[in-house]
């Protein structure tokens, strides 16, 4: 074989939102982009806030001496120190830059975060539904993904069957808020006693256990509701983050991780970090992009827009039977899938030139996902081919 069996064994599980993107390449063709739906990838279709083409403008003309070069592999100082301050503002902890590493992108940061803490075969619990690389990032470093599904009604923290699933293996708990696929925002008072459980167990037996939390979507949350920052609610946190979503930047791979400071060996934990961030070969940050987002960290993507295209798509969903949680933020639904085969019913949909991501992807068969971060227009005309769908999956209209 030509290739390693693992990554010939990863390709076959491979996600399924590339797979149905990469369908819906091949609808486009046939019958013309005018007449497919394609509701399976969360690029987002909004521009960049106009602070953010301002910056790009002056430093093109006014370009810094150097500003291409190398720097400290945990990225600029003063790009660092704007990451803290805004993190201190929303936290009440007092945060610097050197608890702040630059990084390409939440993923970038996630991979950073678990070479730096994981020993062969310990375990990272996900909690499905989840991000379906995450099993994918923690193979890379030798771990073990340990899936514990949240409350089937309501996509919440299940705080019981987390304590549960904690060993002696067990070195961290990944979390996202709001979450991705399901859009649900954790609320405080869960990840209080999520950081109680931490915390008693490392009390009990010395055992150390990293809770990372995992928030590109942190700006994008509707009907007036903030999401927690975590650092005052659990000791042992780790942030990793994006500015794909809230700057609508994904393909600038910009991103940062920030550690708590009430950790006790939270330096420690910082220098394994920045080792880990050069030796995986992402050396550093983006250095333009790191440029262009320190004055940008209170700004971000027009969330009116996504509200309502969300709220359009509850509506008329709703109405012609279809059963889902709303979400708080990000920009996905999560509903159930009429069929019990939720791959069936993916599959039913693109009769309909409907393309989904089933819940299998995600760890959580009997479930679909819709990624709404597409242009109102697009939504607007396939209303008519999702109630040809409902119709054909055997929905009642309400």
């Amino acid at each position: 074989m030509a290739i390693a069996t693992k990554i010939a064994s990863h390709i076959s599980k491979s996600s399924w939102i590339r797979r149905m993107f990469e369908e819906g390449e091949r609808l486009r063709r046939e019958f013309g982009d005018e007449s497919v739906y394609d509701f399976t990838l969360g690029n987002p279709d909004v521009e960049p806030p106009q602070a953010f083409q301002e910056e790009l403008l002056a430093l093109a003309r006014n370009p810094l001496p150097g500003m291409h070069r190398y720097m400290n592999n945990a990225g600029y100082p003063e790009t660092r120190a704007a990451v803290a301050a805004k993190l201190a503002r929303d936290s009440g902890i007092d945060l610097t830059a050197e608890h702040v590493i630059m990084t390409c992108g939440a993923g970038g940061a996630l991979n950073v975060v678990l070479k730096t803490i994981l020993n062969p075969g310990e375990e990272v619990i996900i909690l499905a539904p989840y991000f379906v690389e995450y099993k994918f990032y923690i193979d890379n470093h030798g771990g073990v993904p340990v899936p514990v599904w949240t409350d089937h009604q309501t996509f919440q923290l299940d705080i019981e069957a987390i304590e549960q699933a904690i060993t002696l293996k067990t070195r961290a708990i990944l979390i996202c808020s709001p979450n991705n696929p399901t859009g649900v925002i954790y609320p405080a008072e869960s990840l209080a006693r999520l950081g109680e459980v931490v915390k008693k167990v490392h009390k009990r037996n010395g055992h150390l256990i990293y809770v990372i939390s995992d928030e590109p979507y942190a700006r994008i949350a509707y009907d007036g509701k903030q999401v927690p920052n975590i650092f005052p609610l659990i000791e042992s946190s780790v942030i990793v983050t994006s500015h794909s979503k809230d700057l609508a930047l994904p393909g600038e791979r910009i991103g940062y991780l920030a550690a708590n400071p009430r950790m006790d060996t939270v330096m420690q934990f910082m220098a394994g970090a920045v080792f880990s961030n050069r030796v995986l070969g992402f050396v550093n940050a983006p250095a333009l992009m790191q440029r262009l987002v320190t004055n940008l960290q209170d700004e971000s993507v027009d969330i009116a827009a996504y509200q309502d295209k969300r709220d359009l798509l509850v509506r008329e969903l709703t109405a012609l039977g279809f059963k889902m949680v709303i979400p708080d933020g990000a920009f996905y639904l999560f509903p159930q899938s009429p069929l019990a085969d939720d791959v069936a019913f993916v599959k039913l949909a693109q009769k309909h030139h409907i393309l989904l991501v089933p819940g299998a992807g995600f760890g959580a068969p009997g479930f679909f996902r819709i990624a709404y971060c597409v242009d109102r227009a697009v939504i607007e005309r396939s209303l008519p081919a999702w109630a040809g769908l409902a119709q054909e999956a055997g929905l009642k209209a309400q």
